[in-house]
Protein backbone atom coordinates (compact mmCIF):
# COMPACT_ATOMS: atom_id res chain seq x y z
CA UNK A 1 0.00 0.00 0.00
CA UNK A 2 1.12 3.56 -0.74
CA UNK A 3 0.14 5.26 2.50
CA UNK A 4 -1.98 8.43 2.71
CA UNK A 5 -0.77 11.22 5.03
CA UNK A 6 -1.38 10.40 8.70
CA UNK A 7 -3.73 13.31 9.29
CA UNK A 8 -6.34 12.06 6.84
CA UNK A 9 -7.52 8.76 8.41
CA UNK A 10 -7.59 10.47 11.81
CA UNK A 11 -9.66 13.37 10.49
CA UNK A 12 -12.09 11.01 8.75
CA UNK A 13 -12.57 8.81 11.82
CA UNK A 14 -13.54 11.73 14.06
CA UNK A 15 -15.97 13.32 11.57
CA UNK A 16 -19.60 12.25 11.15
CA UNK A 17 -20.77 14.17 8.06
CA UNK A 18 -19.09 14.55 4.67
CA UNK A 19 -19.73 16.62 1.56
CA UNK A 20 -17.96 15.08 -1.43
CA UNK A 21 -17.50 17.11 -4.61
CA UNK A 22 -15.53 16.91 -7.84
CA UNK A 23 -14.80 18.94 -10.95
CA UNK A 24 -17.32 20.17 -13.51
CA UNK A 25 -18.04 17.81 -16.43
CA UNK A 26 -16.83 14.89 -14.30
CA UNK A 27 -15.08 11.98 -15.99
CA UNK A 28 -14.85 8.37 -14.87
CA UNK A 29 -12.13 9.00 -12.30
CA UNK A 30 -14.03 11.92 -10.78
CA UNK A 31 -17.35 10.08 -10.44
CA UNK A 32 -15.84 6.70 -9.64
CA UNK A 33 -13.69 8.16 -6.87
CA UNK A 34 -16.56 10.16 -5.40
CA UNK A 35 -19.05 7.29 -5.43
CA UNK A 36 -16.53 4.72 -4.23
CA UNK A 37 -15.39 6.94 -1.36
CA UNK A 38 -19.01 7.68 -0.40
CA UNK A 39 -19.70 3.95 -0.11
CA UNK A 40 -16.58 3.46 2.02
CA UNK A 41 -17.60 6.29 4.35
CA UNK A 42 -21.14 4.98 4.74
CA UNK A 43 -19.77 1.55 5.63
CA UNK A 44 -18.14 3.37 8.58
CA UNK A 45 -21.49 4.80 9.67
CA UNK A 46 -20.87 8.28 8.23
CA UNK A 47 -23.48 10.47 6.55
CA UNK A 48 -22.49 11.58 3.05
CA UNK A 49 -23.74 14.21 0.60
CA UNK A 50 -22.64 13.42 -2.98
CA UNK A 51 -22.51 16.77 -4.79
CA UNK A 52 -22.07 17.33 -8.53
CA UNK A 53 -22.83 20.52 -10.42
CA UNK A 54 -24.74 18.75 -13.20
CA UNK A 55 -26.79 15.57 -13.17
CA UNK A 56 -24.90 12.37 -13.91
CA UNK A 57 -24.88 11.61 -17.60
CA UNK A 58 -26.18 8.28 -18.92
CA UNK A 59 -22.59 7.43 -19.80
CA UNK A 60 -21.75 6.74 -16.13
CA UNK A 61 -25.09 5.71 -14.67
CA UNK A 62 -23.94 2.09 -14.43
CA UNK A 63 -21.78 3.12 -11.47
CA UNK A 64 -23.38 1.96 -8.19
CA UNK A 65 -24.67 4.94 -6.22
CA UNK A 66 -24.94 7.29 -9.20
CA UNK A 67 -28.66 7.65 -8.46
CA UNK A 68 -27.71 9.28 -5.15
CA UNK A 69 -25.76 12.15 -6.70
CA UNK A 70 -27.28 15.53 -5.88
CA UNK A 71 -27.10 18.89 -7.64
CA UNK A 72 -29.20 21.14 -5.39
CA UNK A 73 -27.42 23.80 -3.34
CA UNK A 74 -30.44 24.26 -1.05
CA UNK A 75 -30.33 20.56 -0.18
CA UNK A 76 -26.58 20.81 0.38
CA UNK A 77 -26.91 23.89 2.59
CA UNK A 78 -29.50 22.09 4.70
CA UNK A 79 -27.21 19.06 5.09
CA UNK A 80 -24.33 21.28 6.23
CA UNK A 81 -26.55 23.28 8.60
CA UNK A 82 -27.85 20.15 10.32
CA UNK A 83 -24.30 18.77 10.60
CA UNK A 84 -23.18 21.82 12.57
CA UNK A 85 -19.46 21.66 13.35
CA UNK A 86 -19.29 17.95 12.55
CA UNK A 87 -18.74 18.16 8.79
CA UNK A 88 -15.83 17.77 6.38
CA UNK A 89 -15.77 18.99 2.78
CA UNK A 90 -13.74 16.89 0.34
CA UNK A 91 -12.77 17.70 -3.24
CA UNK A 92 -11.83 14.67 -5.35
CA UNK A 93 -9.86 14.70 -8.62
CA UNK A 94 -10.18 18.48 -8.98
CA UNK A 95 -7.00 20.27 -10.08
CA UNK A 96 -7.92 23.78 -8.91
CA UNK A 97 -10.72 25.69 -7.20
CA UNK A 98 -12.13 27.08 -10.46
CA UNK A 99 -12.81 23.51 -11.63
CA UNK A 100 -15.28 23.08 -8.76
CA UNK A 101 -17.67 25.16 -10.86
CA UNK A 102 -20.07 28.00 -10.13
CA UNK A 103 -20.83 26.71 -6.64
CA UNK A 104 -17.18 26.26 -5.76
CA UNK A 105 -17.09 29.30 -3.41
CA UNK A 106 -20.04 27.86 -1.44
CA UNK A 107 -18.37 24.45 -1.21
CA UNK A 108 -15.13 26.01 0.03
CA UNK A 109 -17.00 27.64 2.92
CA UNK A 110 -17.32 24.15 4.44
CA UNK A 111 -14.60 23.88 7.05
CA UNK A 112 -12.39 22.05 7.21
CA UNK A 113 -12.00 21.34 3.50
CA UNK A 114 -9.71 18.61 2.14
CA UNK A 115 -8.32 18.32 -1.39
CA UNK A 116 -7.48 14.82 -2.67
CA UNK A 117 -6.05 14.76 -6.17
CA UNK A 118 -3.36 13.42 -8.49
CA UNK A 119 -3.01 16.34 -10.93
CA UNK A 120 0.38 17.96 -11.34
CA UNK A 121 0.21 21.65 -10.55
CA UNK A 122 -2.58 21.41 -7.95
CA UNK A 123 -1.68 24.04 -5.36
CA UNK A 124 -3.73 22.45 -2.59
CA UNK A 125 -6.55 24.96 -2.32
CA UNK A 126 -8.14 23.42 0.78
CA UNK A 127 -7.30 23.54 4.48
CA UNK A 128 -5.62 20.14 4.09
CA UNK A 129 -4.38 18.33 1.00
CA UNK A 130 -3.31 14.92 -0.21
CA UNK A 131 -1.90 15.44 -3.69
CA UNK A 132 0.22 12.78 -5.36
CA UNK A 133 1.02 13.50 -9.01
CA UNK A 134 2.71 10.11 -9.39
CA UNK A 135 -0.60 8.28 -9.00
CA UNK A 136 -2.46 6.87 -11.97
CA UNK A 137 -5.80 8.13 -10.70
CA UNK A 138 -7.70 9.43 -7.71
CA UNK A 139 -9.51 6.07 -7.68
CA UNK A 140 -6.22 4.34 -6.89
CA UNK A 141 -5.68 6.77 -3.99
CA UNK A 142 -9.17 6.04 -2.65
CA UNK A 143 -8.41 2.33 -2.44
CA UNK A 144 -5.28 3.02 -0.40
CA UNK A 145 -7.23 5.37 1.84
CA UNK A 146 -9.79 2.63 2.50
CA UNK A 147 -6.93 0.29 3.42
CA UNK A 148 -5.43 2.88 5.77
CA UNK A 149 -8.85 3.21 7.41
CA UNK A 150 -9.03 -0.57 7.87
CA UNK A 151 -12.14 -0.78 5.70
CA UNK A 152 -13.01 -3.65 3.38
CA UNK A 153 -14.16 -2.24 0.05
CA UNK A 154 -17.62 -3.46 -0.98
CA UNK A 155 -18.27 -4.85 -4.46
CA UNK A 156 -20.20 -1.67 -5.29
CA UNK A 157 -17.32 0.59 -4.27
CA UNK A 158 -14.87 -1.71 -6.05
CA UNK A 159 -16.74 -1.26 -9.34
CA UNK A 160 -16.58 2.52 -8.95
CA UNK A 161 -12.86 2.56 -8.12
CA UNK A 162 -12.00 0.11 -10.89
CA UNK A 163 -13.87 2.28 -13.42
CA UNK A 164 -11.98 5.32 -12.08
CA UNK A 165 -8.63 3.62 -12.63
CA UNK A 166 -9.52 2.21 -16.06
CA UNK A 167 -10.67 5.56 -17.44
CA UNK A 168 -7.74 7.62 -16.16
CA UNK A 169 -5.10 5.11 -17.26
CA UNK A 170 -6.59 4.72 -20.74
CA UNK A 171 -7.23 1.06 -19.93
CA UNK A 172 -3.81 0.68 -18.27
CA UNK A 173 -1.72 2.14 -21.11
CA UNK A 174 -0.63 5.58 -19.83
CA UNK A 175 2.78 6.17 -18.26
CA UNK A 176 1.55 6.57 -14.67
CA UNK A 177 0.26 3.00 -14.76
CA UNK A 178 2.63 1.46 -12.20
CA UNK A 179 2.92 -1.99 -10.58
CA UNK A 180 0.85 -0.68 -7.67
CA UNK A 181 -1.91 0.30 -10.10
CA UNK A 182 -2.17 -3.27 -11.35
CA UNK A 183 -2.06 -4.56 -7.77
CA UNK A 184 -5.00 -2.35 -6.78
CA UNK A 185 -6.91 -3.44 -9.90
CA UNK A 186 -6.22 -7.09 -9.03
CA UNK A 187 -7.62 -6.62 -5.54
CA UNK A 188 -10.71 -4.88 -6.91
CA UNK A 189 -11.33 -7.81 -9.27
CA UNK A 190 -10.95 -10.17 -6.32
CA UNK A 191 -13.65 -8.13 -4.58
CA UNK A 192 -16.10 -8.93 -7.37
CA UNK A 193 -15.44 -6.53 -10.24
CA UNK A 194 -15.98 -8.06 -13.68
CA UNK A 195 -13.62 -6.16 -16.00
CA UNK A 196 -15.56 -7.11 -19.14
CA UNK A 197 -18.76 -5.55 -17.75
CA UNK A 198 -17.03 -2.32 -16.73
CA UNK A 199 -15.29 -2.10 -20.12
CA UNK A 200 -18.57 -2.83 -21.89
CA UNK A 201 -20.33 -0.01 -20.06
CA UNK A 202 -17.48 2.41 -20.68
CA UNK A 203 -16.59 1.65 -24.28
CA UNK A 204 -19.33 -0.39 -25.97
CA UNK A 205 -22.33 1.83 -25.31
CA UNK A 206 -22.38 4.05 -28.39
CA UNK A 207 -25.63 5.39 -29.79
CA UNK A 208 -26.08 6.05 -33.51
CA UNK A 209 -26.13 9.74 -32.58
CA UNK A 210 -22.69 9.41 -31.07
CA UNK A 211 -21.45 7.63 -34.18
CA UNK A 212 -22.79 10.48 -36.32
CA UNK A 213 -21.12 12.98 -34.00
CA UNK A 214 -17.81 11.15 -34.40
CA UNK A 215 -18.18 11.43 -38.17
CA UNK A 216 -18.83 15.18 -37.92
CA UNK A 217 -15.94 15.78 -35.52
CA UNK A 218 -13.46 13.83 -37.65
CA UNK A 219 -14.54 15.83 -40.70
CA UNK A 220 -13.06 18.92 -38.98
CA UNK A 221 -9.60 17.32 -38.72
CA UNK A 222 -6.80 19.82 -39.34
CA UNK A 223 -3.20 18.63 -39.63
CA UNK A 224 -0.49 21.13 -38.69
CA UNK A 225 3.31 21.23 -38.45
CA UNK A 226 3.99 18.35 -40.83
CA UNK A 227 1.49 16.16 -39.03
CA UNK A 228 2.91 16.62 -35.54
CA UNK A 229 -0.23 18.48 -34.40
CA UNK A 230 -3.79 17.35 -35.14
CA UNK A 231 -6.80 19.55 -34.34
CA UNK A 232 -10.47 18.53 -34.18
CA UNK A 233 -13.55 20.52 -33.19
CA UNK A 234 -17.09 20.11 -31.92
CA UNK A 235 -19.77 22.81 -32.02
CA UNK A 236 -23.07 23.19 -30.21
CA UNK A 237 -24.80 22.77 -33.57
CA UNK A 238 -23.21 19.32 -34.02
CA UNK A 239 -24.43 18.27 -30.59
CA UNK A 240 -27.94 19.52 -31.31
CA UNK A 241 -28.08 17.79 -34.70
CA UNK A 242 -27.05 14.41 -33.26
CA UNK A 243 -28.90 14.62 -29.93
CA UNK A 244 -25.60 14.30 -28.07
CA UNK A 245 -23.96 16.09 -25.16
CA UNK A 246 -20.34 16.94 -24.44
CA UNK A 247 -20.03 13.66 -22.55
CA UNK A 248 -20.41 11.90 -25.89
CA UNK A 249 -17.18 13.55 -27.03
CA UNK A 250 -15.11 11.71 -24.41
CA UNK A 251 -12.20 9.78 -25.90
CA UNK A 252 -12.70 11.19 -29.42
CA UNK A 253 -9.42 13.06 -29.00
CA UNK A 254 -7.62 9.72 -28.87
CA UNK A 255 -8.46 9.08 -32.54
CA UNK A 256 -6.14 11.76 -34.00
CA UNK A 257 -3.62 11.07 -31.24
CA UNK A 258 -3.39 7.46 -32.42
CA UNK A 259 -1.90 8.52 -35.77
CA UNK A 260 1.77 7.51 -35.74
CA UNK A 261 3.29 10.91 -36.60
CA UNK A 262 1.01 12.97 -34.35
CA UNK A 263 2.73 14.27 -31.21
CA UNK A 264 -0.11 16.44 -29.87
CA UNK A 265 -3.86 16.20 -30.42
CA UNK A 266 -6.04 19.24 -29.77
CA UNK A 267 -9.81 19.10 -29.26
CA UNK A 268 -11.62 22.46 -29.40
CA UNK A 269 -15.11 22.33 -27.88
CA UNK A 270 -17.76 25.02 -28.06
CA UNK A 271 -19.15 24.58 -24.55
CA UNK A 272 -21.25 27.73 -24.31
CA UNK A 273 -21.82 31.12 -25.87
CA UNK A 274 -18.32 32.52 -26.45
CA UNK A 275 -16.85 29.75 -24.25
CA UNK A 276 -14.30 27.27 -25.60
CA UNK A 277 -12.91 24.26 -23.74
CA UNK A 278 -9.71 22.67 -24.99
CA UNK A 279 -8.46 19.13 -24.41
CA UNK A 280 -4.82 18.28 -25.12
CA UNK A 281 -3.28 14.83 -25.50
CA UNK A 282 0.41 14.22 -26.15
CA UNK A 283 2.93 11.49 -26.70
CA UNK A 284 6.52 12.03 -25.55
CA UNK A 285 7.78 15.30 -26.96
CA UNK A 286 5.51 17.87 -25.32
CA UNK A 287 4.35 18.49 -21.75
CA UNK A 288 0.77 19.60 -22.40
CA UNK A 289 0.15 20.33 -18.70
CA UNK A 290 2.77 23.06 -19.04
CA UNK A 291 0.97 24.39 -22.11
CA UNK A 292 -2.44 24.27 -20.42
CA UNK A 293 -1.13 26.24 -17.43
CA UNK A 294 -0.14 29.07 -19.79
CA UNK A 295 -3.85 29.33 -20.60
CA UNK A 296 -5.10 29.02 -17.02
CA UNK A 297 -5.66 25.26 -17.05
CA UNK A 298 -3.70 22.21 -16.00
CA UNK A 299 -3.56 18.45 -15.95
CA UNK A 300 -0.91 15.82 -16.59
CA UNK A 301 2.14 15.72 -18.83
CA UNK A 302 0.30 13.82 -21.56
CA UNK A 303 -3.32 14.81 -20.84
CA UNK A 304 -4.39 18.33 -19.96
CA UNK A 305 -6.93 21.02 -20.72
CA UNK A 306 -8.11 24.57 -20.23
CA UNK A 307 -11.10 26.83 -20.79
CA UNK A 308 -11.37 30.28 -22.38
CA UNK A 309 -14.26 32.74 -22.21
CA UNK A 310 -15.31 35.61 -24.49
CA UNK A 311 -13.58 34.04 -27.46
CA UNK A 312 -14.03 31.75 -30.46
CA UNK A 313 -12.49 28.43 -31.45
CA UNK A 314 -10.50 30.15 -34.22
CA UNK A 315 -9.05 32.68 -31.78
CA UNK A 316 -8.06 29.97 -29.30
CA UNK A 317 -6.56 27.85 -32.08
CA UNK A 318 -4.49 30.78 -33.35
CA UNK A 319 -3.08 31.50 -29.89
CA UNK A 320 -2.48 27.86 -29.00
CA UNK A 321 -0.74 26.48 -32.09
CA UNK A 322 2.38 28.72 -31.89
CA UNK A 323 2.86 27.65 -28.25
CA UNK A 324 2.66 23.98 -29.19
CA UNK A 325 5.00 24.46 -32.14
CA UNK A 326 7.59 26.12 -29.89
CA UNK A 327 7.38 23.24 -27.42
CA UNK A 328 7.79 20.65 -30.17
CA UNK A 329 10.76 22.44 -31.74
CA UNK A 330 12.86 22.27 -28.56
Amino acid sequence: MMTPPEFLPALIRKTGHFVLATHVSPDGDALGSLLGFADILESMGKRVFRYVEQEATPFYRFLPGSDRLRTGMDELDNFVRLAGDDVLGVSLDCGDRQRLGQNGPNLLRIRPFVVIDHHKGNNGFGDFSWIDSQRSSTGEMMFDLATALGQTVSKEAAICLYAAIVTDTGSFKYELTRPHTFDVARQLVELGVRPELVAGNLYDNFTFGRLQLMQMVLSTLEVVDDGRIAVIRVTRKMLDQTGCTLVDTENLINLPRSVAVVQVAVFLKETGEDVVSVSLRAKDRCDVAEVAREFGGGGHRKAAGFRQSLTTMDEVRNRLLPVLQRKLSR
